[in-house]
């Protein structure tokens, strides 16, 4: 066997895997706004070949963007770290019979969990109605946070996609946490 035969057959392992997980696009790396562009391209392309509906393309569009963009605001707080996590992220797009899933990861200071995660419950917790409510009165408020948004990330995502958001906390060495959100597209 040859000197790294393992690590090539790990890439294979690894494009089985992908494919039999509908990944369509798996990232790993620093989130910038071309990055965000081009995956954002690439994915109304693999869409276009596929012939998916334009209201199911625009929201798997907007909420690629959220979660790009939600990287970029995270990063910016953890890249005075040492951490390998910080300053980059995962981000992956499947698709099955059903739906499309966006998943997103990216380190985020340990001071940050507990209000993702109130704030992920609070939006999860409420009916379409009252999703509707609270994102006009979040607009209305207009109030933008130093890192530029308003809060109205998760409750859009939410609304937009009639789906619960998934997400999931992993400790890292540091003390920080690598965060890790899923959001669904239905396709029908």
């Amino acid at each position: 066997m040859e000197p790294h035969s393992s690590h090539l057959e790990s890439v294979y392992t690894l494009y089985q895997d992908m494919i039999q997980r509908g990944f369509t696009l798996i990232y790993e790396g620093e989130v910038n706004h071309q990055i965000t562009k081009t995956f954002t391209s690439m994915a109304d392309e693999n869409m276009g070949k596929v012939s998916e509906d334009d209201s199911v393309r625009k929201k798997v569009y907007h909420v690629m963007v959220e979660c790009l963009q939600n990287i970029c605001k995270h990063a910016d707080d953890t890249e005075q770290s040492d951490s390998a996590y910080s300053g980059n992220g995962i981000f992956i797009v499947g698709r099955d019979d059903n739906a499309y899933h966006i998943i997103s990861g990216n380190a985020v200071d340990a001071n940050q969990k507990e209000k993702i995660t109130q704030s992920i419950d609070f939006v999860n917790s409420l009916d379409k109605d009252k999703l509707k409510e609270l994102y006009f009165k979040k607009l209305k408020e207009g109030s933008l946070s130093e890192k530029g948004g308003a809060g109205l990330g998760f409750i859009d995502m939410v609304k937009k996609t009639g789906h619960k958001l998934v997400y999931h906390f992993d400790k890292l060495p540091d003390g920080d946490f690598f965060f890790i959100l899923k959001t669904t597209i239905s396709r029908k």
